[in-house]
């Protein structure tokens, strides 16, 4: 029997049990768009989250305190790296374009009747450049108000949101954990990650914030501008050797510092964020493979009860394949359409959630691909045991059935 003939008599059997095939078919509508809509939500979110992570710099390398055990865990001293390391690192590492040395708090601040709680971040003139704020009004402070430990502030777009509203904060006097400080200038905003709002803080000079606020004489992170990025692994080497030698740190001993560049935090966040994808991407396929099982119930309920129907056709001739390849294209027609209009809904959803909740999302033709191919596997799969079970009946028992 021609494919084309088998394909008409699949079609009738399913016409025939309407509303049947629609419940059968809605387990696979349901997968197939949930496995669209979920990866096309994680997609976005991964997307979302790196795009804000490089507004920070990617040809950034940090160094930190203490010995990095893992990839987030850190342990040893805290207090090991010194303002003067930034500035040999400046002086003597070639191909950078400047170097930046941290400490930061939260502190309580205030202007008028208002109080915020925001990060506080020490740090030195080129602060700006290598972490790519940009100034929307006002100045940055000098290498002179830091080395004279001046009490001038720049604020992040959320502080002067939340202190000033529209009032211009350029000249007034802000109280940081009591103490005044005059506002300088205000950065552009970045936007907001989920776990850290980099506009709220403001920044005011290193020496500041160590003998004035913090009460502290090492630093929290020094961080190093790559004039380019192919020279990263070069200058991370350099930069180890030096402050090796400046900490007096003899051959053969473990770091009390490490350094890291910003591709790898890219990275890491990267594959954290993809694993988030694919967590989410297995939650919704169960639910195929919900549909799947639901396929297989509904075909062992079709062979029997056309179990007469199996016997007269193997009594004028039917051959064991062509019933086989008739169930089983039944089934793989319920899962092409109901993974047909699968992605459809799960397309619509996607853009529902990327316009009513303000998320991007993206969804890929892979990913389309991939549930589409999914479904129609798991109607094969799914498909092929109910169709083995009609091609392998006794014509007689099937003939005697009632």
């Amino acid at each position: 029997m021609l494919i084309f003939d088998l394909f008409k008599m699949a079609l009738r059997s399913l016409w025939s049990n309407k509303l049947r095939s629609v419940l059968t078919a809605l387990g696979i509508i349901i997968g197939v768009a949930s496995v669209i809509s979920m990866i096309s939500i994680g997609e976005g979110a991964r997307k979302q989250t790196l795009t804000t992570i490089a507004k920070f710099g990617t040809n950034i390398i940090t160094v930190k305190p203490g010995e990095k055990k893992s990839r987030h865990v850190q342990s040893g001293k805290v207090d090991t790296l010194k303002l003067e390391d930034a500035y040999a690192i400046e002086k003597h590492i070639s191909s950078i374009t400047g170097a930046a040395a941290q400490v930061y708090k939260n502190a309580q601040l205030k202007f008028g009747n208002k109080n915020s709680n925001s990060l506080v971040r020490g740090t030195g003139e080129k602060y700006p450049q290598l972490s790519n704020f940009v100034l929307e009004e006002g100045r940055y402070f000098s290498r002179e108000e830091v080395q004279t430990a001046r009490r001038v502030c720049v604020l992040g777009a959320t502080v002067v949101k939340n202190l000033f509203g529209d009032k211009n904060p350029i000249g007034e006097v802000l109280k940081v954990d009591g103490n005044n400080y005059t506002v300088i200038g205000r950065m552009v905003a970045k936007g907001a990650l989920s776990w850290f709002d980099p506009d709220d803080q403001i920044m005011i000079p290193v020496t500041t914030a160590q003998k004035r606020l913090f009460g502290m004489d090492y630093v929290q992170a020094i961080d190093i501008q790559a004039r380019n990025i192919d020279e990263m692994e070069k200058i991370k080497d350099d930069v180890k050797a030096l402050v090796r030698r400046r900490h007096n740190i003899p051959e053969g001993k473990d770091n009390d510092f490490y350094v890291q560049n910003s591709s790898e935090w890219l990275n890491s966040w990267g594959d954290a964020a993809k694993t988030f994808t694919f967590l989410l991407g297995g939650i919704a396929a169960i639910s195929l493979m919900v549909g799947g099982i639901g396929i297989m119930n509904i075909m062992l309920v079709s062979v029997t009860e056309r179990t007469r129907e199996i016997g007269i056709r193997k009594a004028i001739g039917a051959k064991k394949r062509e019933i086989l390849e008739q169930f089983l294209i039944e089934s793989v027609v319920i899962s092409f359409l109901g993974g047909a209009f699968g992605i459809g809904i799960g397309i619509g959803i996607s853009q529902v959630v990327s316009k009513m909740g303000g998320w991007d999302t993206i969804v890929s033709f892979q990913t389309i691909l991939l549930a589409f191919g999914f479904s129609v596997a798991i109607g094969v799969f799914f498909g092929f045991y109910p169709a083995n079970k009609a091609a392998n009946m006794n014509p007689i028992d099937a003939l005697r059935y009632e």
